[in-house]
């Protein structure tokens, strides 16, 4: 009885571990272009640095760096995407740390920001047809408003130690942030 329930066992793990090479096959010889965007956004894995710019400007913004720290997770399906001012502890407490979710679902390219205006925009994107940059368009907002939201992201891919991040935030009354980086690859 103990040999039947173990090579049942064997052949559940055989048959889970052909499904997946299956779909993984399927996946390859028919990628979709929210995937496509997404294999490019995955090459941005690593730690980043640069000084970013505002529109309208802000007070000592000049005397800021930011570090941007990407890293692929959840067997390849997901990239986090983390800021914060470089040289902080991560003491969410004190200082700011967002937090950002790349995936694909289906035929989509989806962004998920966890603000630390304590909402959670989503964004769906499309890659450039020269392969150059990653667009987000606001679709939707979970949690509270009450001190506005990220609304619209650009990634440009430079080379592989340069990219550039443009993040538009909305403010109450509907008035537009932008926020631009300019990042080279540390790590």
């Amino acid at each position: 009885m103990k040999s039947l329930r173990l090579m049942s066992l064997v052949v559940l793990m055989s048959l889970c571990t052909v499904a997946f090479a299956q779909h993984d096959a399927q996946q390859s010889v028919a990628q979709s272009d929210a995937q496509r965007a997404f294999d490019q956004l995955k090459t941005l894995a690593g730690t980043w640095q640069g000084k970013p710019t505002a529109d309208p400007p802000v007070k000592d913004m000049g005397n800021v760096s930011m570090q941007i720290t990407m890293r692929v997770t959840s067997r390849g399906n997901a990239l986090v995407h983390e800021m914060q001012e470089a040289g902080t502890p991560l003491d969410a407490t004190k200082y700011d740390h967002p937090v950002t979710m790349l995936y694909v679902d289906s035929d989509r390219l989806n962004l998920i920001h966890y603000c630390d205006a304590g909402n959670r925009p989503h964004m769906v994107g499309k890659l450039s047809p020269d392969g150059k940059k990653v667009e987000f368009d606001f679709v939707d907002l979970s949690g509270g408003n009450g001190y506005g939201h990220m609304y619209h992201a650009v990634f440009t891919f430079i080379d592989a130690n340069h990219h550039m991040e443009d993040w538009t935030y909305m403010m109450p009354g509907d008035h537009l942030m932008n926020g631009h980086f300019d990042l080279q690859r540390t790590q």
